[in-house]
């Protein structure tokens, strides 16, 4: 068993979508379609404390995030474990908070549990910003813009060639978390 998150750095990102917060929430935990925000891919979970979360490709033979949920509080908070399959990070915790405010739903994205001295963490840092941006973009207008249709497409083209720790026969199952953790925390 894993506990959360350790001491560390956390990245931190806020955005305000013009949409009520259950269309946000919505779009967030859709599981039956790729996630336009999330580089069309697919989320694989039964969203309830405990369960496995994956990220998939649209064929899903390959995974890009593995995870277990946390916590899930329809439609404020969704917390998960989480590892990208393509780099050798930690394990960290996403926490996705939702909260109505004036002209919306403010969504505050916390990637948690970072140690000090992980390599690259300004692309991760960037590629959060990315997502904010593009769900803000799909929730409000339905679709993402023509730059990162066109930067998806490239990354199915070249699906190939990703490492074969992508594949979805070579990611085990994510570890459990420790119950005795406080989740909100």
């Amino acid at each position: 068993m894993r506990t959360l998150a350790e001491p560390g750095t956390e990245l931190l990102h806020s955005i305000v979508i013009a949409a009520p917060i259950e269309k946000v929430w919505a779009e967030i935990t859709k599981l039956d379609g790729k996630q336009r925000a999330m580089m069309d891919a697919v989320l694989d979970s039964k969203l309830e404390p405990g369960a496995p979360l994956y990220y998939r490709s649209t064929d899903g033979k390959r995974v890009f995030v593995v995870g277990r949920v946390v916590e899930v509080d329809p439609p404020r908070l969704l917390s998960h474990t989480q590892r990208l399959t393509m780099r050798d990070d930690p394990w960290t915790v996403v926490s996705w908070e939702l909260e109505e405010v004036d002209g919306g739903t403010r969504v505050t994205l916390r990637n948690s549990g970072w140690p000090e001295g992980v390599e690259r963490l300004d692309k991760v840092d960037s590629t959060w910003k990315g997502i904010l941006a593009a769900l803000k973009q799909v929730v409000e207008s339905g679709d993402v813009g023509t730059g990162l249709k066109i930067q998806y497409a490239m990354m199915r083209a070249f699906m190939w060639a990703m490492p074969s720790g992508t594949k979805t026969e070579n990611v085990p199952e994510p570890p459990g978390i420790d119950p005795n953790v406080n989740r909100t925390d």
